[in-house]
């Protein structure tokens, strides 16, 4: 494991001769020699891979037998300088019966022997013709290569502070994996070794319960099965390997090559420690039995440079092919919740203060989705465009357009006068730009909101999202403040990506035209005047910083439980050649300094409901008080 908590595994499909164990041992070999050089900590083959899967009864034959076990200590002898871990699956004899095994070594030893719990039946297997089940065998000894081995299925190895279990191909497939076990005795990494024949669907099943499993018992999850050289008298193997982190697919091979493969990732232990750490679930399931850890220290890698790990630099939008899905169930989400709200207080009225920019935008489309949903007059929402000093001729024109389109009731009410008078009783200079110019705006703005929905039996949507959340860019019962929030659970980029998604929807051109050209606006509070041409003057991520820097930021924050330096170091490789490091870490600076002096405004945020994957709620995700200090993670950054 690196200083950065990643562990570099790998999954090879090596070619195979059937009932050449010679052969065999001699591409295990080569693909352990190739994965050392790039810096793999361990590596584990297919299922039976030293004779082949499909030897049929020639397993019985004692020459194949012997021939294994003389494979076996060639490979473990030969690999005894390369600084990793392997697994590979054999034959072995123990007592009277034959377990087909995993055998688990390294630097020359053999640090233990895993048997498979379920032997298959079905008719295009053999397996209950030759092997025993290694179901229940614990704190037992086998002899491998002249040497007594740990053997049992309960063995986990820990090998430089990283423990692992070992289950072989039928194992997954069960009602009660000894993976589920394995995980709750300690295991944050499982290896799966494996043969198993295509046939049509099964391999998108067979993902999908690798992924699963990964997500159920929070574990990196490492599949390897037979591929090229293994007979196809009846069965083909077309060499499927999986490498797979809590519920996210990292890796996998292509199925049906004539080469052999070998995949590898970097798994994230100090993430799988973290999500162990917070689900109570888990926690409350942890196995208070003893099982049998061996332990051992093996060399630093070869190489490790390279991050085998494809880090996404927008974490909170979905995954490719995943768009249409997500961006409908959030949409649901938001609509379903304000559903809920209008009907507990028995009203069909809304009102929303309209901008012209990405959130008022997304809240106004969720609710214009929810009066339809409930079957109401799309009048009865009440939107308001509140010009003040900074609004600028292009969101004014959004704002009214969108809303007329839309057919929902709009009223324009400007403010700058309400704020000249304002000033004036508070005694500042109208030409001062300081914070308190600024806010007077906002809360003037919320208080029409408010007063509109006292006279009107209405409710207020807000439409701050999670980005102005967490950085505290919303002026404290301003627009902080409303009576349910819309897009408080939801980033600025996921907002930018849902308009510009409903904008591809739009039945009606001109709707679809605005909404692009919501999106293209830059963010703005538009709080300060426009410059002379009646344009955005005050650009927020020219202050704040870029969002999708500070997405990232809360994303692995929040749900990752990185400390600083590793959020630096991913986003280092998240945006190589869009930002520097300098530029990276100022911002991060910024993100902590704000998201700790701001909790007090996320300590009075109001109802709303979560759609993703975060949120900041202080009745639901996020429980911090608003005087906690940030000394230690700014120490931390300032160290970088």
């Amino acid at each position: 494991m690196n200083q950065y908590g990643f562990l570099k595994v790998a999954a090879a499909v090596p070619h195979v001769e059937v009932a050449d164990c010679d052969f065999n041992a001699s591409r295990i070999l080569a693909l352990m020699e190739q994965a050392a050089t790039r810096g793999v900590e361990i590596i584990a083959f297919p299922e039976l891979s030293l004779t082949a899967y499909t030897c049929g009864d020639l397993m019985l034959q004692p020459t194949l037998l012997n021939g294994a076990e003389e494979a076996l200590s060639t490979v473990i002898r030969k690999s005894r300088k390369l600084p990793l871990v392997g697994i590979v699956g054999a034959p072995l004899r123990h007592g009277s019966a034959i377990y087909n095994c995993a055998v688990i070594f390294s630097q020359g030893k053999v640090l233990g022997v895993v048997p498979k719990s379920y032997i298959p039946d079905y008719s295009e297997f053999y397996e209950n013709r030759v092997f025993t089940s290694g179901a229940g065998i614990t704190d037992d000894q086998i002899l491998v290569g002249g040497v007594q081995c740990d053997f049992g299925v309960d063995l986990t190895f820990d090998v430089n502070g990283v423990e692992f279990g070992v289950e072989i191909c039928e194992d997954l497939w069960v009602a009660q994996q000894p993976s589920s076990q394995l995980a709750l005795d300690g295991a944050k990494v499982i290896f799966n070794l494996s043969a198993s024949p295509e046939a049509v669907g099964k391999h998108a099943y067979l993902r999908q319960l690798v992924v699963q499993q990964s997500a159920r018992t929070l574990s990196a999850y490492v599949y390897t099965s037979a591929g090229f050289g293994e007979s196809s008298t009846d069965l083909v193997f077309a060499g499927k390997a999986f490498i797979a982190e809590s519920g996210h697919l990292m890796a996998e091979t292509d199925r049906f090559s004539l080469d052999e493969k070998l995949i590898v990732a970097d798994v994230d232990i100090e993430l799988l420690e973290f999500q162990r750490q917070r689900n109570t679930s888990f926690r409350v399931n942890e196995s208070g039995s003893e099982n049998t850890v061996i332990e051992m220290e093996i060399p630093d890698p070869m190489q490790s440079t390279k991050l085998d790990r494809t880090i996404n630099p927008m974490p909170f939008l979905p995954e490719k092919g995943r768009e249409e899905e997500t961006f409908e169930e959030i949409f649901e989400i938001q609509s379903h919740g304000l559903a809920k709200r209008m009907k507990h207080i028995g009203s069909k009225c809304a009102i929303i203060g309209i901008s012209g920019g990405l959130d008022s935008t997304l809240a106004l489309l969720a609710m214009v989705r929810t009066f339809d949903k409930l079957g109401f007059d799309r009048k009865g929402i009440v939107g308001i465009t509140m010009p003040g000093f900074g609004t600028s001729d292009r969101t004014y024109r959004n704002a009214l357009e969108l809303m007329q389109l839309l057919g929902i009731t709009y009223k324009e009410i400007p403010i700058a006068e309400a704020c000249l008078q304002h000033f004036r009783d508070i005694e500042i200079d109208p030409s001062d730009r300081s914070a308190t110019y600024e806010n007077a705006q906002a809360r003037e703005r919320t208080q029409i909101l408010m007063d509109l929905a006292n006279k009107l039996n209405g409710v207020v949507i807000g439409t701050g999202d999670l980005s102005e959340l967490a950085l505290g860019w919303a002026t404290y019962n301003g627009d902080q403040m409303s009576m349910y929030s819309l897009n408080g659970s939801i980033p600025k980029t996921m907002v930018r990506a849902l308009v510009a998604w409903a904008a591809s929807k739009a039945e009606n051109a001109r709707i679809a035209e605005i909404l692009r050209d919501v999106v293209a606006t830059p963010v703005s509070p538009e709080l300060l005047p426009a410059n002379a041409e009646g344009k955005i003057a005050q650009k927020t991520e020219d202050l704040v910083g870029p969002y999708e820097l500070h997405d990232f930021f809360l994303y692995h924050f929040i749900n990752s439980g990185y400390a600083p330096y590793k959020i630096l170091y991913m986003a280092e490789c998240a945006f190589e050649g869009e930002y520097t490091r300098e530029v990276i870490l100022g911002w991060l600076k910024v993100f902590f300094r704000r998201f700790f002096t701001q909790q007090f405004k996320r300590s009075a945020m109001p109802d709303g409901p979560k759609a993703g994957p975060v949120s900041l709620s202080p009745r639901g995700d996020w429980r911090m008080p608003s005087d906690a200090s940030a000394r230690m993670w700014l120490k931390e950054i300032e160290k970088l």
